[in-house]
Formats: structure tokens, C-alpha cells, sequence
């Protein structure tokens, strides 16, 4: 039996959450940024607020004000947001009303939250997968076992990126909610057009996946479901998935107005369901006076104004903030540590990299690594997660299934609780499904939460053509990456290198992909032995955006005029390293390390004293990361320029083709470089 007090405490926000949605729709002229309303969803949104714990994880998503209303944030700040002010709490006047980022004391927690739609299921099931392995691992003992809450609306159940949430959830028993809430619209869309199934339906085929259907329109039908619910996970550390059937009463965005296309029927039967009239109904039968419940509104109503005034009036953002907190800020700033210890032996760049993570292991308990086949019975395709699992257990190295998404996603949550996750890809041309993850919600996460939520990750990327690997096994994707901004990408040439920019890249706050060429991981592929170096000491660390001089030319030769500087990375090191040994003295070549941040200042100095450069890259050409620099140069240079830039890459095909020869004959190599340089000191 619900107590008076809050159903009157939940009819009290109902009218807050009315009185807001009206307002907005009044003054469309001021409330002028895109958003939506929770309008209808009030009931089911409150229960759950009501029930949260400051140790929880919530993720909203864009129709959910009532659950911030019901975790007791005011009115004002929520506007904050939708007028996209200077202080709006939760990212500065940079996101859309209610997508919400928090860390505030007492508070349930909320990592940064997008606007694609199901989008957030997999960095929230990371969340309760970070927990479970901190609770596991008995890294932080909690007051009381939290809970994580995913909400999202039925229609979003059709992502395939939900599925991988869903599957990992209920194959690792998380402690995770899935509060769908269903009105049968996405959009324009019905739900007869979209799906032949609703959530709770489609739940079922996931063994170990718990569900219930409640009347999330019912206040009482909503808070007993979820207290409940929420016990359960509190206790069992279980996944569930709750249905909570709702009335869409607003419009789906302001800028998509309902009238546009739901008929007068189709609103009559919505409205039927108004959760408001129906707590209205049951607290009048408890006793409380229509006068009582009509002041409420009242109360709300003048509340609501006098904090959208304050908000209208508050600050606009400074635009010379525009650039604060797209990373975090990262201690390693400078090369420190042993490169070159007394009395070893050379390595192979994938020893190299399986010690550093090794290391990080031993001497950091909140790493840990997982991905395709990195497990204990291969330790990954390549060998580069060998023994790992053995030395470790199977709960810090293990095995996911393909799900790139997932693996890439994941580490959103994992870091938000305190985790430092190492994830594999396994193998660039793979890396694409997990492009959505990248992009929507790792890249943009330190920014749009102002710096509350960065993602501390390492993404290790096995990558190039290494002799017959083929067009799925072959592919270069730096471009793709380097047209993401929020994220660092390192690609090493050579095993200290690989060392140092691994250990950087775990103490770096901001996310990480390392770009592994699988064609210098043992350094087979001719003209690569020099990628074997002696393997740096456990404290040496590399910092990112510092390129190295690794072939330097005669003073002699730049005197004259008779020299160029090659800027490359990865495997176009050795192939400028082999043309250049033709031109003695007359060639310096610059290894980048990496890709973001790019050494430009090596690279301006270096082409400004040579006059003459080429950019030499393993992609195919056109439109490349490559190409970029190049312009770049272009543009920074041209005083000092003797000859037009020039750049040499990979044809323009689709893939890396199979058979050897026509490998070949995509592909760079030195003898092709070298007669670029010979165009190059001729011009």
C-alpha cells in the first residue's frame, strides 16, 4: 500500500513536469533548441526515481525529465539545459534538453547520454559490468549493491547494438534494469509498422534475461513493479527487463509536432491514459480535496514560471569556452624512463605489447583486458595476449563474443565506474561496427559532460597488409579514425616505441586506439627487422604527439639543396628506410608515432629545412589522412617549398586484394619510393 505522502509528493511532480511542457509549448520562440517532454511517461519515470540510491547508475534518455524531477533536480536546471546556458550542470549549453551527465553527491550517477536512439544500452550495461567486476574483485565495498538503470523506448529495441547489450547482460548475469517504456510511436512510426513484437516479447529469447509488464501509466502499478524490480537486482545482481506500457501526450520533439501526423482518435485514446487524472482519481478517494489537488497544480504552475524566468535570464556560455574538455587533462607530457636497458636482447613488436599490458596488470588492479579470442585457450590470433589469462584469471583477460559494438561501447561504463579497460578488435577491417560507439558516445563523452566523464580506454587495433592476408584482413583505417574528434591514436613502428606509447596510453584519461601493423608484430615481412629493438624498462612511457627523426640527412645535403624529408608512420617507416639507403645523406625521415595528436611542429621545422617532402602512407590514397597532412604542409610551408608536396599510398581499390602479386601491385614498397625521391631531388 503507497503512502498518501508520496502519491502526493509523485501528483505534485506530475504537475511540475505539466506545467514545464506547457511553458516550453508557450514560448516556442524562446525555447527555440529541439526538445521533448515527458508527457504521459510521468508515472513509470517517477516510481523508478523515487526508488534510486545515490550508489546507482541512471541512464535517461530524452523524454525522461520526470526521472530528474523525481531524483530532485529543479526545475532550473533542467532548463538550464534546454535554453543551452552557461550553467546547465550538465554540459554547459552543448547537448539538448534532458540528456543529462551528473556526479553530484547523494545523487544516482549518470554517464553522458546521446541523442541516438538505444545508443546508451551498451555503455550503460558496461556500467553493470564494471560494477560486477569491482564487486568481484572487492576493489570498493558499497553501502548497499548498486543497481543500474537503462531507460529506452520500445521502439530503440530494434537496434542491433541493444541485442549485444542485452546478450552480455544476460550471459554475465549483470545487475542491470531495462525500463522500456512503450507508446507505441517512434517517431512517425507505429509500433504495428516497426516490429513484430513488443520488448518484453522480444526479451524472451534471451536465456537469463528476466521480465515484467507493468501499467506504467498507473503510478501505484508502476512503484510496486519497481520496487520490486529493483529489490530483486539489489539482491540477486540479476538482469530484468521491465515493459511499462505508456501514452505519448506531447509532441515526439518540438520540432516534430504530433498534429503532424497522429489523428484526433489516436490522441483521444492516449489521453485516456493521462497518468495525472488517474492519481488525481485514487488520491480524491483517499481523502484529499479536489481544493488540495488544485492548489498543487497551481502551486506548480507559478513554480515552473518563476524558474523558467530564471533561466531565461541566466548567462549565455562564453564562446572562448567552445574548446574546454574535449580530453582530459593527461599527465604523461614527456618521454621518461629506461628506452635502452643495459644487457637485453631485442624484442618483437608483439612481446613488447603483451609485457606492457602484462605490466599494467601487475601493477594496476582496476586494468583489465578483454575481446575476441584473447582468452586463455589462444590468447589472441596473434598471439599478443598470450598467458595473460593464465597469469591473471579469467576474470581480468576473458573472451567476448563478435561484438564489436559491444567491446568498443562497453568501455564508456567501465571507465565511469573507475575501471581502466584494454579491448581488442581483432582486426581493423572489423572495427566498423564498433565505429558507432567510437563516434556517438566514447568521442563525444569527456566534451558534452564537461570533463566529468571521460573515457579511459585502450582499443588495441591489429592493422596493414602483411602477405596474403586478403581484403577482410589486410585494411588500413586511420583516415576513418582521424576523422574523430575526442579520441588519440597511436601507431607505432617499432617495439619501444610500442612499449611507450602502450604504457602512455593506460595512464592517459581519454580514450586510446593503438594501431598494431601486424606486418612488424614479428617483423617476417622483409626490410622490418629493425621494428625489433631492445625492450624498454617497465617505467618508460612515451607521450603521444611527439614524432621521431629516424634517418637524418647530411647538413651537407640540405647546404646544397639536394635533399627531402619523408613523413610516415607504421609500416611506410621501413619502406622510406630501405629507399632512402639509395640516396645517401639526401633523405630524413620523420615516424609520426602517432596519428592524433600529430607532431606537426617536427613536421613544419623538418619540411621547412629540406624544402621538399613527401607523405607516405600504407591507406589508399585519395582522401586520406595522408593527403590531409600533406594540405596541411601546403598551407604552412609554402614559403618555403622548392616543389609541390607529394604523397604516395596505396590505389584507390576497394581492398587489399589475396593474391600476392596484385598485393604487391596495390600496395607501396621502397623501390616505388625511391623513385619519388628521384622525382623529388629532381624537381
Amino acid at each position: 500500500m503507497l503512502s498518501k505522502e508520496l502519491m502526493l509528493k509523485a501528483y505534485r511532480l506530475m504537475m511540475t513536469a505539466k506545467a514545464m511542457a506547457d511553458i516550453y509549448d508557450a514560448n516556442r520562440q524562446i525555447c527555440k533548441y529541439v526538445h521533448s517532454t515527458s508527457r504521459g511517461h510521468e508515472a513509470i519515470q517517477l516510481a523508478t526515481a523515487f526508488l534510486l540510491q545515490p550508489d546507482d547508475y541512471v541512464s535517461p534518455y530524452y523524454r525522461d525529465e520526470s526521472i530528474m524531477l523525481g531524483m530532485g533536480y529543479r526545475p532550473y536546471e533542467l532548463m538550464l539545459q534546454l535554453l543551452a546556458k552557461a550553467d546547465d550542470p550538465f554540459t554547459g549549453g552543448r547537448a539538448y534538453y534532458n540528456h543529462p551527465n551528473i556526479r553530484r553527491d547523494n545523487f544516482p550517477k549518470i554517464i553522458h547520454q546521446s541523442s541516438a536512439t538505444g545508443m546508451q544500452v551498451i555503455p550503460t550495461t558496461g556500467v553493470a559490468q564494471g560494477i560486477q567486476y569491482i564487486e568481484t574483485q572487492k576493489l570498493k565495498e558499497y553501502k548497499v549493491p548498486p543497481v543500474v538503470v537503462c531507460s529506452l523506448g520500445d521502439g530503440s529495441v530494434t537496434e542491433g547494438e541493444v541485442s549485444e547489450a542485452f546478450q552480455f547482460a544476460a550471459l554475465h548475469q549483470l545487475p542491470v534494469i531495462y525500463l522500456v517504456q512503450d507508446n507505441d510511436w517512434g517517431i512517425s512510426v507505429s509500433s504495428d509498422e516497426a516490429r513484430t513484437m513488443d520488448a518484453y516479447d522480444y526479451a524472451g529469447g534471451f536465456k537469463g534475461l528476466e521480465r515484467v509488464r507493468c501499467n506504467g501509466s498507473d503510478f501505484a502499478d508502476a512503484y510496486k513493479t519497481m520496487a520490486t524490480t529493483i529489490d530483486w537486482v539489489r539482491t540477486e545482481r540479476k538482469p530484468i527487463l521491465v515493459h511499462a506500457k505508456v501514452p505519448l501526450l506531447g509532441h515526439h520533439t518540438s520540432g516534430v509536432r504530433k498534429e503532424w501526423y497522429r489523428t484526433a482518435e489516436d490522441l483521444e485514446k492516449h489521453y485516456k491514459d493521462d497518468p495525472a487524472p488517474k492519481l488525481r482519481k485514487v488520491l480524491l478517494g483517499k481523502g484529499v480535496s479536489a481544493e488540495q489537488l488544485d492548489k498543487i497544480e497551481a502551486e506548480e504552475k507559478e513554480f515552473a514560471q518563476r524558474e523558467f524566468e530564471s533561466a531565461v535570464a541566466a548567462a549565455d556560455p562564453d564562446p572562448a569556452t567552445v574548446a574546454d574538455h574535449v580530453f582530459a587533462p593527461n599527465p604523461v607530457t614527456e618521454e621518461k624512463g629506461t628506452r635502452v636497458p643495459a644487457g637485453r636482447e631485442k624484442v618483437v613488436m608483439v612481446d613488447a605489447a603483451l609485457h606492457a599490458v602484462e605490466e599494467i596488470l601487475q601493477d594496476y588492479p582496476e586494468a583489465l583486458f578483454y575481446g575476441q579470442d584473447v582468452g586463455k585457450r589462444l590468447g589472441g590470433v596473434f598471439r599478443e595476449a598470450a598467458t595473460l589469462a593464465d597469469k591473471f584469471g579469467d576474470d581480468r583477460v576473458f573472451n567476448t563474443a563478435i561484438q564489436e559494438a559491444y567491446i568498443i561501447g562497453s568501455t564508456v561504463g567501465m571507465s565511469a565506474v573507475g575501471l581502466k579497460p584494454i579491448v581488442e578488435v581483432q582486426f581493423a577491417d572489423y572495427i566498423y561496427p564498433g565505429i558507432n560507439q567510437l563516434v556517438t558516445e566514447i568521442s563525444k563523452s569527456s566534451y558534452l559532460s564537461c570533463g566529468k566523464y571521460p573515457v579511459s580506454c585502450i582499443i588495441r587495433v591489429p592493422i596493414g597488409a602483411y602477405g596474403g592476408g586478403g581484403p577482410y584482413h589486410s585494411g588500413s583505417v586511420e583516415s576513418t579514425l582521424a576523422t574523430i574528434k575526442g579520441i588519440k591514436i597511436a601507431y607505432p613502428s617499432n617495439a619501444a616505441d610500442m612499449k611507450g606509447l602502450m604504457k602512455a596510453a593506460f595512464l592517459d584519461p581519454n580514450p586510446v586506439v593503438m594501431l598494431e601493423h601486424k606486418g612488424l608484430y614479428w617483423s617476417k615481412v622483409p626490410g622490418t627487422d629493425e621494428a625489433k629493438t631492445i625492450e624498454p624498462d617497465r617505467d618508460y612511457v612515451l607521450p603521444f604527439g611527439k614524432g621521431a627523426v629516424v634517418v637524418e640527412a647530411s647538413r651537407e645535403a640540405m647546404d646544397n639543396g639536394e635533399s627531402i624529408c619523408i613523413i610516415t608512420y607504421g609500416m611506410g617507416v621501413y619502406w622510406a628506410k630501405n629507399a632512402a639507403k639509395q640516396f645517401q645523406g639526401q633523405v630524413e625521415v620523420i615516424d609520426l608515432r602517432t596519428i592524433y595528436p600529430c607532431d606537426e611542429e617536427l613536421v613544419f621545422a623538418t619540411v621547412k629545412k629540406h624544402g621538399k617532402c613527401l607523405v607516405l602512407t600504407e591507406e589508399q590514397l585519395r582522401n586520406s589522412f595522408a593527403e590531409a597532412l600533406a594540405g596541411r604542409i601546403a598551407q604552412v610551408c609554402f614559403k618555403n617549398l622548392d616543389a609541390p608536396v607529394q604523397t604516395i599510398g596505396a590505389m584507390d581499390l576497394p581492398a587489399v586484394p589475396m593474391n600476392m602479386a596484385l598485393e604487391a601491385a596495390m600496395l607501396p614498397n621502397a623501390d616505388k619510393v625511391a623513385d619519388k625521391i628521384k622525382f623529388l631531388l629532381a624537381y
